[in-house]
């Protein structure tokens, strides 16, 4: 699934491009996604100017001089630009049409994307308006999650994968950063300490802005904007390497599942 740095990687090489451009044109070859993208939007969109593209957790958010586009890219969803001489893929379902000539499509195989109108003030849509801070803002930091965490028996992974406490911190970068801080990825949230949590939210930040800086993590079909692989998933220290030996001990890595999701972790490293 595109994550944070996915997503982030995505909206920075698509932004400069569609800054200032006219939609001449919303094609829909498939309205069947997550939710049905609403048909009043190929009128609505057609003539209208990009203003930005900005990005709330996993949402891309398009503002236009008319209705803006809410985006999601799903399970395995990707935003390519391209010329109209590209050929179109089998899931290539929605086309914006631009005034220079070229196209930006959504491929999207499982259809768990969305496109939805956007609002002046898209902030208070219904899909964001329960959020938690962004990880990479100055707002986040170890006290925020230590004064959340209070009470809470619940393990610590899934407490930093709530996308009302923190946004975008998915199974990959909330497993890499435990490891780092040195926490085990089962303990209860309430029973870390400030001291974690404030090397827990710096890796959180560290390990996401890495992972945007290489381009995200390749998982499966994934794509970037330009048809481009990430690399960050080259630089995973435990993630998906149990039975392996810890980078930093060499003590084999084990498996536990916390809320459905696989969590490598080492238990000599991590407390």
């Amino acid at each position: 699934m595109p994550e944070l740095p996915e997503v982030e990687t995505t909206r920075r090489g698509l932004a400069p491009l569609l800054a200032g451009r006219r939609i001449t044109a919303f094609e829909v070859r498939e309205p069947r996604l997550r939710w049905p993208v609403p048909p009043e939007l190929v009128q609505q969109l057609a003539g209208a100017r990009v203003r930005s593209l900005t990005r709330r957790a996993k949402y891309l958010l398009l503002e236009t001089d008319r209705t803006g586009l809410l985006l999601h890219l799903g399970m395995s969803g990707s935003l390519r630009h391209c010329t109209p001489e590209t050929p179109l893929r089998r899931h290539d379902h929605l086309t914006l049409h631009l005034d220079n000539g070229y196209q930006v499509r959504l491929h999207d195989p499982r259809r768990f994307g969305c496109c939805l109108p956007l609002p002046e003030g898209g902030l208070s849509h219904t899909l964001l308006a329960g959020l938690g801070p962004e990880p990479l803002d100055p707002e986040f930091d170890g006290d925020c999650l230590f004064r959340r965490s209070r009470g809470r028996r619940g393990p610590v992974k899934a407490f930093i994968m709530d996308q009302a406490i923190v946004v975008g911190v998915g199974n990959i970068y909330a497993t890499e950063a435990l490891f780092l801080a040195g926490v085990r990825p089962g303990r209860a949230a309430g029973r870390v300490t400030r001291a974690e949590y404030e090397r827990l939210a710096s890796h959180i930040k560290a390990v996401l802005a890495a992972a945007i800086k290489q381009g995200g993590t390749t998982l499966r079909d994934f794509l970037h904007e330009d048809g481009t692989h990430g690399y960050f998933r080259q630089s995973l220290r435990v993630y998906g390497r149990a039975g392996e030996p810890c980078p930093v001990c060499a003590e084999v890595l084990r498996t536990r599942r916390i809320g459905q999701r696989a969590s490598s972790y080492c238990p000599a490293c991590q407390k």
